[in-house]
């Protein structure tokens, strides 16, 4: 099938710190690509990988799980800390809990955590009843575009399937069971106003894990994609910071791509 504007995976070589960027559930990389551009512009080394079955149609992601969701990010994972001294992993909401996970499961071979409104728990009435509603109804209402800043659109699906909608309950059950392995450096960025993912989610997961670097940034004029929106800027910025205090050769890094810019020896 062919892939939905902006759904491109976005990858950009640069130097020994890493980043691995996650889009979130039945949306694409061009959600988080401006994140990861600008990472990537500050000659950090960058990959944002299209989890699969998204950014297509949502009948490619009715046949997935988050085990295939998982795989793909922890496949980009192991690529990036082959190559990098350092790595971080964000993501947005369900990118958010794939980067939990990942913190969780690889320990120190990730060296901190920035998740923008990362998604912990169904939230809707019907989440308990997904075991057997899947079977009954296909698909429910898109979740895509919670965004304040006018023209700003996300690219996604206009639907949720129930089969994939049941694996990501069951896949946010897992990761809160593991977030007491989560030990790393933690950026939290949270929207007071999200009509996706309540703050509360946030609020668990800061609660859950064993982290004692934790830092969270309110997101105060954003819905739940401010990547895409008024606060993306801040979310780039507040990230970089993070990883160039973890990570000091970032800095360096961010300098040496700035000077090539410039046409500087």
């Amino acid at each position: 099938m062919p892939l939905l504007p902006g759904a491109e995976p976005f990858r950009r070589d640069g130097g020994e710190v890493g980043v691995l960027v996650c889009h979130g559930f039945t949306g694409s990389p061009q959600s988080v690509r401006p994140w990861a551009e600008y990472l990537a512009g500050q000659g950090l080394t960058v990959s944002l990988p299209l989890l699969p079955g998204h950014g297509t149609r949502w009948q490619d992601l009715q046949i997935t799980t988050w085990q295939d969701w998982y795989a793909e990010v922890d496949r980009e994972l192991r690529a990036l800390t082959e190559r990098c001294t350092s790595v971080f992993v964000c993501g947005l909401s369900m990118g958010g809990a794939l980067a939990l996970r990942l913190a969780a499961k690889h320990g120190d071979a990730i060296s901190g955590v920035a998740v923008v409104n990362p998604a912990n728990k169904v939230h809707d009435a019907a989440g308990p009843l997904l075991p057997v509603l899947r079977h009954l109804v296909r698909t429910t209402k898109g979740l895509t575009s919670d965004i304040a800043k006018p023209g700003s659109e996300e690219v996604g699906y206009d639907r949720v399937p129930l089969h994939a909608a049941y694996s990501v309950r069951r896949f946010f059950q897992q990761v809160d069971s593991e977030l007491p392995g989560v030990t790393q450096p933690l950026l939290v960025m949270t929207s007071p106003q999200d009509h996706v993912v309540p703050p509360v989610d946030s609020e668990r997961i800061l609660s859950r894990v064993s982290s004692t670097d934790v830092r969270q940034t309110l997101l105060e004029r954003s819905y739940h994609v401010a990547t895409l929106d008024h606060d993306a800027e801040r979310i780039c910025q507040d990230t970089f910071a993070f990883i160039t205090r973890l990570a000091p050769r970032a800095g360096a890094d961010a300098a040496q791509e700035g000077t090539a810019a410039s046409g500087g020896a």
